[in-house]
């Protein structure tokens, strides 16, 4: 187990917030601090380690032509 701190990254690339939390390892930690996306990226840390940063992707549009589920 060990401490891991998830930190969202302002549009400034300065952090804005951040949380933290005990996982097992790397890919737990990165499962949990995606869930801290919404808008903006999250970097995730353990100690003075650098894990990921997590970018924000907004979901992708898959007939563009396509509102509501309503042909165009």
């Amino acid at each position: 187990m060990a401490e891991y701190r998830a930190y969202v990254v302002g549009e400034d690339g300065h952090f804005t917030s951040g949380r933290a939390f005990i996982s097992d390892n790397d890919d737990d930690a990165t499962v949990w601090a995606r869930q801290l996306v919404d808008g903006c990226d999250v970097e995730l840390w353990s100690g003075a380690r650098f894990a990921v940063r997590i970018k924000d992707e907004p979901e992708k549009i898959n007939n563009p032509g396509t509102i509501s589920g309503s042909p165009a």
